[in-house]
């Protein structure tokens, strides 16, 4: 029995932003231009504001490239 939710896979990527949902999400894109929301996780504290053009560190699930996590 194999459960996806087990596995501790995850994408690292540089993308950039490109637009405000709120203050803990953003439109984001990827070098080769693959659009995705990128979202600060609940709980977490950031001490620079995310603003538009900023660069950002994000990490997928190789499941779904849809949404990412901006890291510190």
């Amino acid at each position: 029995w194999w459960d996806m939710n087990d596995k501790k896979e995850m994408i690292l990527l540089d993308a950039r932003i490109v637009g405000v949902i709120d203050k803990r999400a953003f439109y984001a894109v990827l070098r080769n231009d693959h659009r995705f929301v990128a979202f600060i996780e609940k709980g977490k504290c950031f001490k620079a504001i995310k603003k538009v053009g900023d660069e950002i560190r994000v990490k997928f699930s190789p499941f779904d490239m849809s949404k990412g996590e901006i890291l510190v």
